[in-house]
């Protein structure tokens, strides 16, 4: 695997240390610098550079040792080779909450309004942009996640003051005393609900935090961005005073294929995409301790067949639990489970299926799988 180096104090040890770069990763760099461009002055051969801003020698060099140069590309608003993933604060920079409509001015918000008016499929310019984008965010979740992390699957529909998100609370709050990783689509309803619970511990403090969230019970709906309705959404969830750990334990991945749906603001990182395929891909396949499923629409019962697709072929790995949370949704209203049991008959993926009420139950399956592994 490729060394990627972001920042000019790792270039500074790496080159200390007698290393080369040597198909190396430099992302984002000025090493226009003397004393920086000395750096390079090293075998280049293989190396790749992105977005990096080099002296004309130093980049007639590079190209004679084949090092490939991937030019920043401007007028974005955001950055194409990212190596990290985002904090709920850069999502939300400069929104105020007592001016709700300020959401407009929030990079999320810009970046959705580009992608709009980019059209789709985008131009090659900005497809390419995209797509690089998305491969920094890939691996940067790559890089930090640790153990076997676990997702559960919902819709963006559960209000903040319903029984529904309740119980995702408290589903969050048992996978978080179990000590799980915990990854969701980052968006509202139970995809803020289960992080919200794996953040608050316990279940003492949830109706003061209700209280608080009820200000405003739901998101925009639609497909279009009320600024100012998302505004009061997200001012209420900041208003929500959590906790924080040296490790994060909670990780949206959201996308701005949907950017009518904003990030939850009670993840601790959010892995956001723009092409919602890889997104939905991606989380699949990281959430090597299985996934659980609540109550959801189209897209929740696509991610059903998709996670039983990789279990089916074992793609990526050994078959992960795959757990049905609500007995008469995914078995009489939205008959999921059965053909998903049917399907997994004689195979490996078959002792991994659960189909269960409760929440206590499908966090034990889970242990129990992690304690085999």
């Amino acid at each position: 695997m490729r060394l990627e180096i972001a920042d000019l104090s790792s270039l500074r040890e790496h080159r200390e240390n007698g290393l080369d770069l040597r198909n190396a990763v430099l992302v984002r760099l000025d090493l226009t610098d003397p004393g920086d461009d000395a750096l390079l002055r090293t075998s280049l051969d293989g190396a790749l550079f992105l977005g990096c801003t080099l002296r004309p020698e130093s980049q007639r060099r590079a190209h004679a040792a084949g090092a490939l140069l991937f030019p920043a590309v401007p007028g974005l608003p955001y950055e194409v080779y990212r190596s990290h993933l985002y904090t709920p604060e850069e999502l939300f920079e400069d929104f105020d909450p007592d001016h709700p409509e300020t959401y407009a001015l929030t990079p999320d918000a810009r970046i959705y309004q580009h992608t709009r008016e980019q059209g789709y499929p985008p131009d090659p310019l900005h497809a390419l942009a995209e797509r690089l984008h998305d491969h920094g965010i890939s691996e940067a979740l790559s890089d930090i996640l640790t153990g076997m992390p676990i997702a559960v699957m919902g819709g963006h529909a559960l209000t903040r003051d319903s029984d529904g998100y309740r119980s995702a609370v408290e589903l969050g709050v048992l996978l978080g005393q179990a000590g799980f990783t915990v990854l969701t689509g980052g968006g509202p309803g139970a995809m803020e609900a289960v992080p919200l619970g794996v953040r608050l511990a316990d279940m003492s403090g949830v109706d003061d935090v209700v209280k608080v969230l009820s200000a405003a019970p739901k998101f925009a709906s639609g497909t279009t961005v009320d600024a100012a309705e998302i505004g009061r959404w997200l001012a209420a969830g900041l208003a929500v005073d959590l906790p924080t750990s040296s490790l994060p334990r909670t990780i949206g991945l959201p996308t701005w294929f949907y950017g009518h749906e904003p990030p939850n603001p009670f993840c601790e990182l959010h892995a956001k995409y723009f092409e919602n395929s890889v997104r939905e891909e991606g989380l699949l396949t990281v959430a090597t301790g299985g996934i659980i499923y609540t109550p959801g629409s189209a897209g929740t019962v696509q991610e059903v067949f998709q996670d039983y697709t990789q279990n089916h072929y074992g793609s990526v790995g050994p078959a992960a639990p795959m757990v049905f949370l609500g007995e008469r949704f995914w078995t009489e209203e939205v008959p999921a489970a059965p053909l998903v049991r049917k399907l997994a008959k004689g195979r490996p993926a078959e002792q991994w299926i659960l189909v269960t009420d409760d929440a206590t139950e499908a966090v034990s399956f889970l242990e129990s799988y992690t304690s085999v592994q």
